[in-house]
């Protein structure tokens, strides 16, 4: 890290577009500051796009070494969130088609509810959970990769329309028709567990 706890807190301060702009003229510390604030949603998204905390550093650390070298082409400083998003989505791609087969869902199940009133319930209870989950990511590894990544920023990351499609880089209507298309997917296949 460059500068002084106290710069780098008064860059923490510093809106976006100033942030990127001073990044695209080679402040380190200014794209430093971006990768702090953006990071952990940078890092959230490529978990649940890849499935892997591992390969989701991997392609956050990927992202933020694109970014650096091409933000001169980021033509509207303020929007660099969502062009940070839209690399990632892009080096998340990559990355699974790489590893050549689909994401791995078996981080859905840590997104359970581990409080003390659900680890108390009844044997019963655990185990229809545990198979509702089983059968949640078992629905969601059949669909359509394009569907399982709108459905996943939408209901993980609680990503708007437009966000999902500039990160996906497609339009907001293909958006709506793949998250509709996957709604009606896991809705019939989860109807047993309603």
């Amino acid at each position: 890290m460059t500068g002084s706890p106290a710069a780098q807190h008064q860059l923490d301060l510093v809106p976006d577009a100033l942030l990127a702009g001073r990044a695209a003229d080679g402040d380190t510390a200014a794209f430093e500051a971006l990768a702090r604030r953006h990071g952990p949603l940078m890092r959230a998204t490529a978990r649940r796009l890849t499935g892997s905390l591992a390969d989701a550093d991997d392609v956050v650390q990927e992202t933020l070494v694109q970014a650096w070298k091409q933000l001169d082409t980021l033509r509207e400083p303020a929007a660099v969130k969502g062009w940070l998003l839209r690399i990632l989505g892009s080096r998340s791609i990559d990355h699974l088609r790489r590893r050549r087969h689909h994401v791995d869902l078996d981080d859905v199940e840590n997104q359970r509810d581990d409080s003390p009133r659900t680890r108390t319930q009844d044997p019963e209870n655990n185990a229809v959970s545990t198979s509702r989950v089983e059968a949640l990511k078992a629905a969601l590894a059949a669909l359509p990769e394009e569907q399982r990544r709108c459905w996943v920023l939408k209901e993980f990351n609680d990503q708007s329309y437009e966000e999902i499609a500039l990160t996906l880089n497609i339009s907001p209507a293909s958006v709506r028709g793949r998250l509709a298309r996957a709604r009606i997917t896991l809705a019939r296949t989860m109807e047993e567990w309603r």
